[in-house]
């Protein structure tokens, strides 16, 4: 039986491969709770140490928020953005350096996963701002109510959605922000799981676009990779055999067309890497990661 101290965080090398797997699994929407439940029981001992791992292996705002939403260095808003191809309007989060409040900035559009925009992206857009850029976060959940405050309840939400109108909330958002009071007309895109997929869309459909970052994302439509403009900085975990399988065609494309991009494998790393919420994090590979992607906007927005 699998026992856990909730005062310790734990790492993805606390739990067996195969519940590692099943989490993917049941995140992803292959697998619902009680799926997840029944077949990790098989692996930890029983039920209990089952609700036990879900639990354990859940996100964490608190423990892994890196700056605070009132952080004073930062200045935040929400804006909402027409989308009439999508689902007729997005709300986004705005962040911004506090200190720089009259300069014109790059702005860094921020896909969230597959769970609308949750305190760890806002988290995201919030680190950015720090770094000079103005954040913009739109959330896909907007046409539901918004983000839930509950992870499951979000999944499940954002698994009613169609995928073709997310893209166009996503593919409006990052057209406004090219006008945005603020913005100085240099634009990036960055984005985790399903956004890393939102990441590689925006690049195909921008041609302005500088640079698109997707970590442990799926690829666009093949056919749509020849009308890649921007610099692409790719990153994949090493533990990823679902999205990793993608690679190879991806790969072949992209070279075909000439885009330029670099691709990193995360070796020893799952999924999620990068998302300091859960035991999937992995600091070394998240910090390798995080110095590439503002090497990469800070030379390509200037």
């Amino acid at each position: 039986m699998m026992e856990f101290d909730g005062k310790v965080a734990k790492q993805a090398k606390d739990f067996p491969r195969k519940v590692l797997d099943l989490f993917d699994a049941y995140v992803h929407g292959s697998l619902d709770r009680r799926g997840f439940l029944t077949q990790c029981a098989t692996h930890v001992g029983g039920m209990v140490s089952a609700t036990a791992v879900l639990a354990a292996l859940s996100p964490d705002f608190a423990r892994g928020q890196v700056i605070a939403a009132d952080d004073p260095h930062v200045d935040t808003r929400w804006i909402e953005v027409e989308s009439p191809q999508g689902y007729g309007r997005i709300r986004a989060y705005v962040a911004r350096p506090a200190d720089k409040a009259d300069a014109a900035l790059p702005v860094v559009v921020v896909a969230h996963e597959n769970r609308g925009l949750n305190p760890h992206i806002e988290d995201i857009a919030r680190r950015l701002a720090l770094e000079g850029f103005m954040a913009v976060a739109p959330d896909a959940l907007t046409t539901l109510g918004g983000y839930p405050g509950d992870e499951d309840k979000a999944r499940e939400m954002f698994a009613t959605l169609d995928r073709t109108k997310i893209g166009e909330d996503f593919v409006a958002a990052a057209n406004h922000t090219q006008g945005m009071a603020g913005g100085n007309g240099q634009l990036a895109a960055i984005g985790f799981c399903f956004g890393g997929g939102i990441a590689n869309l925006l690049a195909t459909r921008l041609p302005g676009l500088k640079a698109a970052i997707p970590f442990y994302g799926s690829p666009p439509p093949l056919e749509d990779v020849p009308n890649i403009k921007a610099e692409l900085l790719i990153h994949y975990a090493g533990h990823d055999a679902r999205i990793n399988a993608t690679w190879p065609d991806y790969k072949a494309a992209l070279d075909k067309a000439g885009v330029r991009y670099q691709a990193f494998v995360y070796d020893g790393v799952e999924h999620g890497f990068n998302n300091d919420t859960t035991p999937r994090f992995d600091k070394a590979a998240a910090d390798l990661a995080w110095a590439r992607t503002l090497e990469l906007l800070r030379r390509t927005l200037g």
